[in-house]
């Protein structure tokens, strides 16, 4: 498929990128005498560090990706990244049964996120459970927009859907739904969210991140991404940065209608935001099955010596779909659990708002959610001390 696609479009239509060397060139004589001698560069977590706090994927880039990466960088790490973004247009739009007209690509969907966010807040609030991914939702807040409208969750922790469209009045510009949800991995019945996300859409604009609908048993199941295909008023955003393990290399899109992508689109930088690397690798994993179930694969082996390791410990968890788990502390602090685990090098989250007794390990490397598990008697014993001092 070719694409008439001007330059400016693609680089989204911003002056912003005339700022880019505004200062002033800069000799090779001269930065490398303005540069200090470098110590090595780490690339991911510090040795002995078990990161278990990011959701990333510690099994990827793909062998394929690897080998599709240095060759973009070699032949393609001078030049904007246009070509490799179109190829990956036209794979995303296959896929789906749609055009790249309903595409935008970003740097990692957290980008295209808070577009959409600083969008929606210009005509009204955006509305979300209590607890979600909400970092991009907050966007708008920092240019003084109201901040997020909360809908409690259900006692189980769940996304409470009819609460949430109880909640929809004319001052409500976007609904937010993330699913599976983050940080407590449930995922909704997709037939209910379908439900929901049809009427509410009659209401206001709907946005579906489905970062981790890879990792769930039936992922063309619980997509909303068909709502968007049926022309209801719903967005859905995806990332390469979970299951593919290309956190670093930073590539995502939203799915919607060309009336909401070109309106989402006006609060970015289009292409600007995009490499040649991280396009090559995501372009190298889209269809790369063996890969994305051997990930799946090691994901369940680590959640399974996660569940075994709290049982043993007389703790619980909500059934997760990601890779990773919201784990009840019982009476504990999540945030003193997660200094007691630091102190071991491991590396989790603590208290998300007022959770206080909620904390949420990322599934990692397996030798390093071991562990993980082997930590969590004594870790309990550090926390349980620090609260009765």
């Amino acid at each position: 498929m070719t694409h008439n696609i001007s330059r400016r479009i693609f680089l989204g239509g911003s002056a912003a990128a005339t700022a880019i060397g505004a200062s002033g060139l800069i000799t090779s004589a001269g930065l490398q005498a303005a540069t200090p001698a470098m110590s090595k560069v780490l690339y991911g977590p510090k040795p002995g560090i078990a990161k278990l706090n990011a959701n990333e994927n510690p099994f990827g880039p793909s062998k394929a990706a690897l080998k599709a990466i240095a060759t973009a960088s070699a032949e393609g790490g001078a030049y904007y990244a246009y070509p490799a973004a179109m190829t990956l247009l036209d794979m995303i739009a296959e896929r789906h049964g749609i055009t790249p007209k309903n595409i935008s690509l970003s740097a990692g969907s957290s980008p295209i996120l808070s577009y959409a966010a600083l969008a929606a807040s210009k005509k009204g609030k955006i509305l979300g459970p209590d607890l979600f991914w909400d970092t991009t939702s907050k966007a708008p807040e920092k240019q003084g927009a109201p901040e997020i409208v909360r809908v409690p969750n259900t006692k189980d922790l769940a996304i409470d859907l009819d609460a949430m469209y109880a909640a929809i009045d004319d001052s409500v510009g976007m609904v937010h739904i993330t699913n599976p949800n983050n940080p407590t991995g449930r995922l909704l019945d997709p037939a209910k969210l379908r439900e929901f996300c049809i009427k509410a859409s009659k209401k206001t604009l709907v946005l579906v991140d489905e970062a981790y609908n890879e990792l769930t048993d039936d992922p063309p199941a619980n997509s909303m991404i068909p709502l968007v295909k049926a022309g209801h008023n719903i967005i859905v955003a995806r990332t390469f940065s979970k299951i593919y393990g290309l956190a670093g290399m930073r590539v995502g899109y939203m799915i919607a209608s060309e009336e909401n992508t070109e309106w989402i689109n006006r609060y970015g930088m289009g292409g600007y935001t995009l490499n040649q690397a991280g396009l090559a690798a995501a372009i190298a994993s889209y269809n790369d099955e063996a890969f994305l179930t051997f990930v799946k694969d090691k994901v369940i082996e680590a959640k399974g010596l996660v569940m075994d390791g709290l049982k043993a410990n007389g703790l619980t968890a909500l059934p997760s779909s990601t890779n990773f788990i919201f784990v009840d502390l019982g009476k504990g602090d999540a945030e003193l659990f997660r200094a007691a685990m630091a102190e071991k090098d491991i590396h989790i989250r603590g208290i998300y708002r007022t959770y206080t007794n909620w904390s949420r390990v990322s599934m990692g490397k397996i030798a390093d959610v071991q562990r993980y598990v082997d930590a969590i008697p004594q870790a309990l014993e550090t926390m349980t001390k620090k609260q009765n001092a």
